[in-house]
């Protein structure tokens, strides 16, 4: 069971997450706040997995809270949860210790995705966000795009599940083939990426819009 906490100031937000989060088993929610101050005082009582912070809060905005929470030690996992893609407002979330940063329009399967993702000690990032830093990551914009049959329509599927979070594990039950054949799917998509990482490969993916198709 991964433990939750939702930082947000808007009641309708947090009801509307924790809707979302309900609807799926291994997923906990174990406290609410309204804004940083809270935010920190129910992690320091509560311990949970992951914490999902709203940025724009009163009293003790998000950036704030993440660094306390941070510099305390807690091991808790933070996702800067925001309607905002400005690249400052992803360097900055980043840079006080956020592990992740995602956008409010993100779906329940994303997001619960994401969640699992971050409590395993994994990055996750929007495909905006993954933008902004592999723009910004020197040598990573300026690899060479794959050819366009360079990956196969099973690679790309992998790679569009692979960005939004979900583990070997959970890529092979949507896809209905086996753990390891998604691991040798992984590392085919990784060399013919040059990505060093699933997170670089999701980052390429963003910036270059490669996605299976709709079906």
């Amino acid at each position: 069971m991964i433990r939750v906490v939702v930082a947000d100031d808007h009641a309708m937000v947090r009801v509307g997450i924790c809707t979302m989060l309900d609807a799926f088993a291994d997923l906990e929610l174990v406290g609410e706040a309204a804004n940083g101050v809270e935010a920190v005082e129910l992690c320091d009582a509560l311990k949970p997995d992951v914490v999902l912070m709203d940025l724009i809060m009163p009293i003790m905005d998000g950036m704030t809270a993440i660094r306390k929470l941070v510099e305390r030690g807690k091991g808790v996992r933070i996702i800067a949860l925001t309607s905002f893609d400005e690249e400052t407002r992803v360097w900055s979330a980043l840079e006080v210790g956020a592990c992740g940063y995602l956008l409010k329009n993100i779906s329940a399967h994303e997001l619960a995705g994401a969640i699992r993702s971050a409590a395993k000690g994994l990055p996750v990032l929007c495909p905006e966000a993954a933008k902004v830093v592999l723009q910004s990551k020197s040598g990573v914009s300026t690899k060479a795009a794959p050819e366009p049959d360079q990956l196969t329509l099973r690679e790309l599927e992998v790679l569009t599940l692979l960005a939004r979070g979900l583990s070997n594990n959970e890529i092979g039950m949507r896809l209905n083939i086996s753990p390891n054949t998604v691991k040798n799917h992984v590392s085919s998509v990784l060399a013919k990426l040059s990505a060093s990482s699933r997170t670089e490969a999701a980052m390429i993916a963003a910036q270059r819009h490669l996605s299976a198709p709709q079906r």
